[in-house]
């Protein structure tokens, strides 16, 4: 007796880009990292959480510019932590960075991470406005 097994392969909405097992998307407006994930949830998604060198790689070809990740130390200053829970492995902080602004109040405190469109992380107040990357599974 054969057993034929049928596959279904699983593909991205309309607008949105896969990569690997996942898709990803960047907004077309900026806003604070707050409501950059209330965007993605509201879009059953969340912000990207950057699991390897491969997917940070991807990223710059979805986007040049500065961008908010899922990545932030709100619970408890300079340990940082993904949307997901998941323990942040691969680092990608420019020079000296994170800072948390250098203890200066004109930038108070710098507790969510955006990439700066380079590859390279950098801590910034979350109240700042950037476009951002959710992503999703299929």
């Amino acid at each position: 007796i054969f057993s034929e097994k049928k596959f279904y392969y699983k593909t991205c909405p309309a607008g949105w880009r896969k990569f690997s097992c996942s898709c990803y998307l960047l907004s077309e407006r900026s806003d604070s990292w707050d409501a950059a994930r209330k965007d993605c949830r509201d879009r059953e998604a969340d912000l990207v959480v950057i699991e390897s060198s491969e997917e940070q790689t991807f990223l710059s070809t979805v986007t040049k510019e500065h961008t908010w990740i899922g990545l932030n130390d709100k619970e408890k200053e300079g340990t940082w932590k993904w949307v997901d829970g998941t323990a942040l492995t691969l680092k990608n902080w420019e020079e000296n960075q994170p800072d948390n602004g250098r203890g200066d109040p004109q930038w108070g405190e710098e507790d969510c991470a955006h990439d700066r469109g380079i590859k390279l992380w950098n801590d910034i107040s979350c109240s700042a406005s950037f476009k951002w990357i959710c992503e999703k599974m299929p």
